[in-house]
């Protein structure tokens, strides 16, 4: 019996269109509604300016209103039930089988049962059903494996990096161990292999080390990553953080591309410290979203902003980097990567 070719795209990849899920009074943004809707719709615009959006809210015409697209034709809005916002860690994951565009729906339980999940944790779903994605086929696995998407980065070439203090956490999938879950992964995604970060310590995060606030491919041979040690030192940060950020530029520094050649590690600058309610929160520049044509980088109303943007534009020269105001976001502990789902798939919307 002939192997199915499956490839995992990397973000770079051509995309059809990316998902959000709109907040509304009863998601974590009650309290700062506002001040969040003001910071989705600046997301939704920009993202529009290069392909297609799909919301799911719960008032279309409302949401339709507060951003106005000149594209209105790009944008595509579904009302349904869920719980958050999150739509990276509930959203589907785009996969090739045969040259086919599928879709994986893996199991999410808000990061190892922190908070209420079962509507998110359906959503992909009911909107495979209603022909929302316009795909065929749609595997779900969630009764046995707990995946997000934030704690995934992949290389498009078979290469996967990730995190063991995530992937490994016992709220996951207590069943299975590394190995189990490495084997796993390698046949899901058609993988040649798994790249495994030891040091995912960040200050204020709950994901348990998303790899997405952490590193991020850039191509197939270079990697940017957050640094402790950028020529600004981070202000406000503790002594076990600015360690561990170390460590983990040593596990890059390690790792080689599949051709056999270091990687090209770009490193990006660690926000100085952020806080809400006195409480210090994740702030990252790696946490940003590319899509066609454009990046955009989640940035925090500080000096540092733009040597993030500096850095990026080195990385990605054919492509605009959009800074956009995500004071907002990281006040739940998730910045502009965590809120979307890119969808890298070669369809027309209707």
């Amino acid at each position: 019996m002939k192997q199915k070719q499956i490839i995992l795209p990397p973000e770079w990849a051509r995309q059809a269109f990316v998902q959000l899920s709109w907040p509304h009074q009863d998601t974590d943004w009650a309290e700062n509604l506002e001040e969040v809707e003001a910071c989705y719709i600046e997301i939704a615009r920009q993202i529009l300016r290069f392909e297609p959006l799909l919301i799911v809210c719960r008032d279309q015409q409302a949401v339709r209103d507060k951003i106005a697209p000149r594209e209105a034709q790009q944008l595509f809005l579904y009302e349904l039930p869920y719980n958050d916002t999150w739509t990276r860690d509930f959203g589907p994951i785009s996969v090739y089988i045969d040259g086919k565009v599928c879709l994986y729906d893996f199991g999410f339980n808000a990061w190892g049962e922190k908070f209420v999940y079962e509507l998110d944790n359906n959503l992909t779903e009911k909107l495979f059903k209603i022909g929302a994605y316009g795909l065929e086929r749609c595997y779900s696995d969630r009764q046995t494996f707990v995946l997000e998407g934030g704690s995934i980065e992949s290389d498009g070439a078979g290469s996967l990096l990730t995190t063991s203090e995530c992937l490994l956490s016992p709220s996951r999938n207590p069943g299975m161990n590394k190995a189990e879950i490495e084997q796993y992964l390698k046949q899901a995604f058609g993988l040649r292999r798994v790249l495994w970060i030891e040091n995912a310590y960040l200050q204020g995060d709950d994901t348990d080390g998303h790899i997405d606030m952490l590193a991020r491919f850039c191509d197939k041979d270079t990697i940017a990553y957050v640094s402790a040690d950028f020529p600004q030192t981070a202000r406000g940060h503790e002594q076990k953080q600015l360690e561990s950020l170390r460590a983990l530029e040593k596990e890059l520094k390690s790792f080689r591309t599949v051709s056999g050649q270091p990687y090209r590690l770009i490193p990006l600058p660690l926000p100085d410290a952020v806080y809400y309610k006195s409480e210090l929160l994740p702030a990252s520049y790696a946490n940003f979203l590319i899509i066609n044509g454009a990046v955009l980088l989640p940035v925090y109303q500080q000096e540092k902003d733009q040597m993030a943007v500096k850095q990026l534009s080195g990385i990605f020269p054919d492509r605009a980097i959009i800074p956009v105001n995500c004071l907002a976001l990281i006040k739940q502990h998730g910045s502009l990567h965590c809120i979307s789902m890119h969808h890298p798939l070669e369809k027309k919307m209707d």
